[in-house]
């Protein structure tokens, strides 16, 4: 666990880089591939500066990321895996790199999304294929397949923590710096986020400004994982049932009808029941080019210090058909065989 508490941290560090540091780890990285040390090292404030700084870059010599990243990680993982056995390596990495592969492998690839989607990656000279959004897009994707991810390598770097001396060069950089792009002659390091903002499931998430920010002001906007408009966040204190309704984006209309609350909605739209029982009352919300909403209404059978009854409301599936129904369903029973003996 020591690792990876270790390296959850790295994955998520936020603020400036240890720039000397990182240089050192680059060093070190390319010695142990048997390459020479680069011949200049360059800082950008972001993946999405430092795309521009590659494509911008005079004779940088070719990439070396399998040497430096590729090759070794392939190596390092054969001797291992040939160290412990197939189960062996399946425990290790269960207990180290598997517990951060998701969020992190997540992170990238909305960072690499908002690179490619970002209207300012382009050449910094003039050139003729910017108004070929396609041609433009494609040689970005083909420099982020260049990018050693640093911090967010830290998955794979903790299944190998303590057991492998010929990864030490990356494991520096990925600990005091973000992305990375390793060429002959020349390397592009770019910095970590300025702020970083998840839910308790590891989701880019924040409802008033970007949940994840570089120092030049590159920035992903998401609620509970979903990616918005930057301007979308700005209207959810506003919003009402009819402007909700209104929204044509189906994702985005879910996104409102969450940060407004369900039970609120109901309330405020005038919705009917379309079943009660003694579990409580199931409630469906319409929704253009969507799936319907359903609630189930219940009262919590013990009483408040006060002497009153808590009411909940339970998102079910859309095919619920009664409040029994779904209140088994959140119980992952069948109607029939939601019997409870005693109410909480």
């Amino acid at each position: 666990m020591q690792y990876v508490d270790k390296w959850r941290a790295v994955a998520a560090a936020t603020g400036p880089a240890d720039r000397a540091a990182a240089e050192e780890g680059v060093c070190l990285a390319y010695r142990t591939a048997g390459l020479a040390e680069p011949e200049r090292i360059v800082w950008a404030d972001s993946p999405r500066a430092a795309v521009a700084v590659v494509r911008s870059l005079d004779d940088p010599g070719r990439s070396v990321r399998d040497e430096v990243r590729t090759r070794a990680w392939a190596e390092e993982r054969r001797r291992i895996h040939d160290e412990l056995g197939p189960t062996g390596w399946a425990e290790l990495w269960s207990l180290t790199g598997a517990r951060l592969w998701d969020t992190t492998r997540a992170l990238a690839e909305r960072i690499r999304t908002g690179v490619v989607d970002a209207p300012a990656v382009q050449d910094t000279a003039d050139t003729a294929d910017t108004s070929d959004v396609t041609a433009r897009e494609t040689e970005i994707r083909l420099t982020l397949l260049d990018a050693v991810l640093g911090q967010h390598d830290a998955a794979w770097l903790c299944a190998f923590d303590g057991r492998s001396d010929r990864l030490q060069g990356l494991a520096t950089v990925a600990a005091h710096a973000g992305w990375w792009w390793p060429y002959e002659k020349s390397v592009v390091i770019c910095e970590r986020p300025a702020e970083l903002h998840r839910d308790e499931a590891g989701r880019l998430d924040r409802g008033d400004g970007p949940a994840l920010e570089f120092p030049d002001g590159f920035a992903l906007y998401a609620w509970r994982g979903m990616p918005v408009p930057a301007d979308f966040l700005g209207g959810l204190t506003s919003l009402t049932p009819q402007r909700i309704r209104s929204e044509e984006n189906a994702e985005l209309r879910r996104v409102m009808l969450e940060y407004y609350g369900y039970d609120r909605y109901l309330a405020e739209s005038e919705a009917q029941p379309v079943h009660r029982d003694e579990t409580g009352i199931l409630w469906r919300i319409a929704l253009d080019d969507d799936e319907d909403v359903a609630m189930v209404e219940v009262v919590n059978s013990t009483p408040e210090p006060d002497g009153s009854h808590r009411t909940y409301w339970l998102r079910v599936p859309p095919t619920t058909r009664t409040a029994k129904e779904g209140v088994a369903w959140t119980f992952g029973l069948q109607a029939e065989a939601y019997e409870p003996v005693r109410q909480t």
